[in-house]
């Protein structure tokens, strides 16, 4: 990651912040009540959206737990350095898609999620990340059992590592 490819990675505490000047950007990170959110000014894909996404991950991880509030949108804009609207909308879309839930006067805040639910969304991911990867070994003349067995060895290798 380049400071070109970053417009800012935040740090944010319970609504307190500490800023690392390392590459220029802020830092967050999800551990102890932290969030990561890492936006990436030359990626194509709207700000809000990565925003989104980024949360929706560490949602359906388990990072960010049910009722675990999260920053304000003033907060999270002004350490993002983007317009509070861009940080509306990504809250918007994530309560519109039933990841938050808000309250006036008092946050956003995680809501509970469906086993089930969080089951069919990384599965979807998947497939999407797996239509790519068969894209690619097409173009690379990667034959299905070739594929087959990469996939097999990364799975046995991320296994065998934890």
């Amino acid at each position: 990651m380049t400071k070109n490819n970053i417009l800012c990675i935040l740090n944010i505490y319970n609504n307190e912040t500490e800023k690392q000047q390392e590459t220029g950007c802020s830092l967050t990170n999800i551990k102890e009540n932290r969030m990561d959110i890492i936006i990436s000014n030359s990626s194509g894909i709207p700000i809000y959206e990565q925003i989104k996404e980024q949360i929706k991950r560490q949602i359906m991880a388990g990072y960010l737990k049910e009722g675990e509030m999260l920053p304000s949108m003033r907060v999270l804009a002004k350490e993002l350095q983007i317009s509070i609207i861009t940080t509306k909308r990504a809250y918007e879309d994530l309560e519109r898609e039933g990841f938050i839930t808000s309250v006036t006067g008092k946050g956003s805040f995680v809501r509970g999620m469906d086993p089930a639910l969080v089951k069919e969304n990384m599965l979807f991911a998947v497939q999407e990340l797996l239509e790519e990867a068969v894209k690619k070994a097409e173009l690379g003349r990667i034959s299905q059992e070739e594929l087959t067995e990469m996939l097999q060895l990364l799975y046995e290798d991320r296994h065998t590592r934890e």
